[in-house]
């Protein structure tokens, strides 16, 4: 199955982002705009997690073609200029829940691995692990500490 048109464009961006270090700044960025309610907010908050854990250095057993997809598909949410401007009501989500909907399909048994290992750990670790600091900054500054 081919990407959908307009969403190649995000790789190349998500592929920065990574190398640059600015993933805690998109993850803030999903959690202010994310949804409130449907599946749609649990498979956000999943594909957050695993970038939390990844960034962190907890979570490794991803493929990196794997995470940019995930992350070109964060920044393709986050963005209010892709193929259907999110300030048009209505239907200015469509495209992203499209695109999400696609990458999820894509990267499904990534997130079952992942799925796994979140199982196999102690709940108390999980929310360190998955815990979203105040701003973006902690974030980057957290990961420095280690």
């Amino acid at each position: 199955m081919s990407a959908p048109w307009n969403f190649t464009r995000f790789l190349p961006l998500a592929e920065r982002l990574l190398s640059r270090g600015r993933l805690p700044a998109l993850l803030f960025a999903v959690a202010r705009k994310g949804p409130k309610l449907g599946q749609l907010r649990e498979d956000l908050r999943l594909m957050q997690a695993l970038c939390l854990a990844w960034w962190r250095g907890e979570y490794r057993a991803i493929s990196p073609k794997a995470l940019v997809t995930i992350v070109a598909g964060l920044l393709y949410f986050v963005s209010p200029l892709d193929a259907i401007p999110d300030w048009l009501l209505g239907v200015g989500f469509l495209d992203d829940i499209a695109v999400l909907s696609w990458v999820l399909k894509t990267v499904a048994d990534e997130l079952g691995r992942f799925k796994d290992w979140r199982s196999s750990q102690a709940p108390e670790k999980l929310r360190v692990v998955e815990r979203l600091p105040d701003s973006p900054e902690a974030l980057r500054l957290e990961r420095l500490g280690h």
